[in-house]
């Protein structure tokens, strides 16, 4: 049976056997019940906008499984980086009583960390945020990143020591 995703019949049929499945994909790799619904009418709106047609319901859910996916991912990382933004803000706001040595050398030794971060390799690199900026487990890594969970462990134990394998070759301050 072709299904036609802008068809009246073939969406309705469609909807009710799908949306279920996709809720399940976005709350996991979310674990958000009001942004996997979020996620789930975008992907809908998408399959409806897009006038597209499927041999089967099969490959219509196949379709709007992997833009699920890839919305979910994309709300992830957009959430992980205001994550981010928020935890320097309250990182900026605390009244610490500072040298201006020591604020010029802890901004250097930022600076050096940030540069060394980005020369590692995409795939070590994507984990080594995840992991220690966003502050995802590694199962939810694995889930963002649709590998196994060995795998991330393997890759942040790698991105950590080139991370110090370049921070080592740069003179470093840690402020005590």
């Amino acid at each position: 049976m072709e299904v036609k995703s802008n068809g009246y019949e073939s969406f309705q049929l469609v909807y009710k056997e799908v949306f279920p499945v996709l809720m399940r994909v976005a709350y996991h790799v979310t674990y958000n019940m009001d942004a996997s619904e979020d996620i789930c009418q975008e992907a809908f709106i998408r399959f409806y906008n897009r006038s597209l047609s499927f041999p089967s319901i099969d490959e219509a859910k196949y379709w709007l499984i992997r833009v699920t996916k890839n919305l979910s991912i994309n709300y992830v990382k957009r959430k992980g980086r205001e994550q981010v933004a928020v935890e320097k803000i309250k990182k900026q706001t605390k009244p610490v009583l500072k040298t201006g040595e020591d604020e010029v050398l802890g901004q250097e030794t930022c600076a050096l960390v940030r540069e060394a971060i980005h020369k590692l390799p995409e795939k070590l690199r994507a984990v080594l945020v995840l992991k220690e900026y966003s502050e995802l487990n590694y199962r939810e890594i694995a889930t963002i990143l649709n590998i196994s969970e060995s795998n991330v462990k393997v890759r942040v134990h790698r991105a950590r020591q080139q991370l110090e394998k370049l921070l080592n070759q740069e003179d470093m301050y840690v402020s005590r």
